[in-house]
């Protein structure tokens, strides 16, 4: 009887092994929040469809950013809920808008702490529900909606955030983001570009979590699902236009375009675990499918292995605390 010369297995017979020889790991430092906060709540209320996930008061929001940073958590991403909006999302570009008032908030509780970024679109604060400002025919008109990006960051910038995420997909907005900031003063002020974000079906219930107006679809601006090539066309003129940061969205359907963004630039690049992937995963553990801890770290795992440096994820606290006791 013929035995193996080579036994892998050797490399696998104990945690303490395992963790020794393990190539890839996620470190609570790499992990990123996105926290929603609605204008007009006293306390948190929760998204039906995000289970663990809420919309939060001002005061919630603080306490959940310390959490965070308790946890370990490498940085949060805001997302605000405005009680009214109009066509033109002014909403977002006032100083006493939610947005804004939450980064104040959670920049005077955590400070330099973790790193605090803004989403900057136009979404959340339009009553049309897109990303941009609209044409008499109702298409989405790229340059009008860039004039908005860049007095949506010099407001966002003046409140205090660390790193701007400009997510609408318009052409030249990573440009004229940085020059806005650059002139009113604000060079410190970072760029993350969601540079491969695609119209993906996965985002129903962040629009539950921001109370979407959207009536339609997104696919005249953001990315078909179908395309790789592209992908990295939008990275590589993000990166030239001087993005600090580069985002693919989603994360799991699109491990191989994270890949190929992370091989093709020399910029660190982040990945959106978005909502979707999230509800699906705690979906199947509440029906008592799936192991609901391990899956979770193995989604993050995989994500980290394909490229991503950065991880947007709604787990980021409590798997930040998971980790920790990992390792």
């Amino acid at each position: 009887m013929s035995y193996p010369e080579v036994r892998p297995r050797r490399l696998r017979r104990t945690p303490a092994i395992r963790r020794l020889v393990e190539e890839t790991r996620v470190a609570p430092a790499e992990l990123v929040l996105p926290m929603f906060v609605r204008e007009g709540l006293t306390d948190s209320r929760p998204v039906a469809s995000l289970p663990g996930v809420v919309q939060h008061s001002r005061d919630s929001l603080r306490k959940a950013a310390v959490e965070a940073v308790q946890a370990g958590v490498g940085g949060i991403m805001l997302f605000g809920v405005p009680e009214t909006r109009d066509e033109t999302g002014s909403a977002g570009c006032r100083p006493d808008g939610i947005l804004n008032m939450a980064i104040r908030d959670v920049v005077t509780e955590v400070g330099d702490a973790t790193v605090v970024m803004s989403d900057l679109c136009l979404d959340e604060f339009t009553s049309h529900g897109h990303c941009g400002l609209l044409t008499p025919d109702g298409s989405v008109d790229n340059d009008a909606t860039l004039a908005a990006y860049a007095e949506m960051a010099v407001a966002q910038a003046a409140a205090g955030v660390h790193v701007v995420g400009p997510s609408g997909m318009m052409d030249g907005q990573v440009g004229v983001v940085r020059r806005a900031l650059d002139a009113a003063g604000y060079q410190d002020v970072s760029i993350l570009a969601y540079a491969a974000k695609y119209a993906s079906a996965f985002y129903g219930p962040f629009r539950d979590a921001v109370e979407s107006a959207l009536e339609g679809d997104r696919r005249s601006y953001q990315q078909d699902p179908a395309n790789l090539r592209e992908s990295l066309r939008e990275v590589r003129l993000d990166v030239a236009e001087g993005a600090d940061l580069v985002m693919v969205k989603p994360a799991l359907p699109y491990l191989d375009v994270l890949a190929a963004v992370r091989a093709e630039v020399d910029v660190p690049v982040a990945a959106y675990q978005v909502s979707g992937e999230y509800a699906m995963v705690e979906a199947a553990a509440a029906n008592g499918w799936i192991d609901r801890d391990r899956v979770m770290l193995e989604t993050l795992t995989s994500i980290r292995r394909a490229g991503a440096q950065i991880i947007l994820t709604y787990w980021a606290t409590e798997a930040a605390r998971l980790l920790r006791e990992r390792y």
